[in-house]
């Protein structure tokens, strides 16, 4: 079978743009891992348009309602599949599902005609093709980082923040994501300190100005991390003053670090256009990559700035180019 159109991503970008798919009668096939987009470790999101509070969990809960209350003849839905890669195959796209998913992570009720074999993976067909996969949380890079990673050293605020109750803790990164971390731990943790590697801080000002008006909470900026320290768990911190050359070892015992983000693009790597940090390159207008009939929203491609509005909003305008594009295939 080969579908009008195949959206791959769970987060607001393939949400958005499946609930826009179904009402347009695309023959559409929704794939995705899970529904919990970045903003899963967020404890409050206050800029949901529409919303006045609501934490990541419960977006990404919301999302897959809305998903699934358009489910019918036209809206189909594969969740816990990962893609491996897309090919051209003449005027359409054959999707393969990646070899690391086992048999019975797959939906067992898909019928065989759908999912046709290739090398002993499943792959499908579509006429176009929506690339929604967001991106993920880039690797502290310091020694013993990987060592103490889940032992100390974590990336989710919101799922480990809690067992550091009454202790002193460091988040490295000054944007957004670092203040809303750090905002969270002073809620319980004993003290908190923000590292930063750049002379100024990325996060909103309001949000740097209210974080840092906490009494538990300190920040330092242009520094480099040079180890993460410990026995079986993390005890400390080693930093480097780049401007002084003053080196500081803080004792602490939970790092959360939110340095950023890479772009999930490996499955069409050797396809589109990518940018000098894998980023699909995209026509701002319509969301079009390099390859006709391949679409890209969210924090996979290279728009300036990445928010859950700005990614919904750059799927419903990518929608509105592939229906006049399937309509006219």
């Amino acid at each position: 079978m080969i579908h009008d159109l195949i959206i791959i991503g769970g987060g607001p970008a393939g949400c958005a743009a499946a609930v826009y798919a179904a009402r347009k009668r695309l023959k559409t096939l929704f794939i995705t891992k899970d529904f919990e987009s970045q903003s899963v470790v967020s404890e409050q999101i206050f800029n949901w348009i529409g919303t006045v509070s609501l934490s990541g969990k419960e977006l990404g809960e919301n999302f897959k309602k809305h998903v699934l209350a358009n489910v019918g003849d036209s809206l189909e839905v594969k969740e816990r599949e990962l893609i491996s890669k897309i090919e051209k195959n003449g005027e359409n796209f054959d999707i393969f599902i990646g070899e690391e998913i086992s048999p019975r992570q797959l939906n067992t009720e898909q019928s065989s005609n759908e999912k046709e074999q290739d090398n002993g993976r499943g792959k499908y067909q579509a006429k176009a093709v929506l690339i929604a996969t967001g991106s993920r949380r880039r690797k502290l890079e310091a020694k013993g980082a990987d060592i103490f990673e889940h032992k100390g050293l974590t990336y989710c605020a919101s799922c480990d923040g809690p067992i550091f109750a009454d202790q002193d803790v460091v988040v490295i990164g000054g944007g957004n994501a670092g203040f809303e971390s750090a905002a969270q731990l002073l809620a319980y943790c004993k003290s908190v300190t923000l590292l930063h590697r750049s002379d100024s801080f990325k996060a909103d000002e309001i949000t740097v100005e209210k974080v840092l008006a906490n009494p538990k909470m300190k920040a330092y900026k242009n520094v480099e991390i040079l180890e993460v320290t410990g026995d079986k768990f993390v005890d400390g911190i080693i930093f480097k003053d780049k401007i002084t050359g003053e080196q500081t070892d803080l004792k602490v015992t939970g790092i959360f670090v939110e340095t950023g983000q890479l772009p999930n693009t490996d499955l069409v790597k050797d396809l589109v256009e990518l940018d000098g940090i894998k980023k699909i390159k995209v026509d701002p207008m319509n969301q079009r990559s390099s390859v006709a009939g391949i679409w890209a929203a969210g924090d996979c491609t290279n728009g300036l700035y990445h928010q859950n509005n700005i990614a919904a909003g750059d799927a419903v305008k990518a929608l509105e180019d592939i229906y006049i594009y399937v309509s006219n295939k």
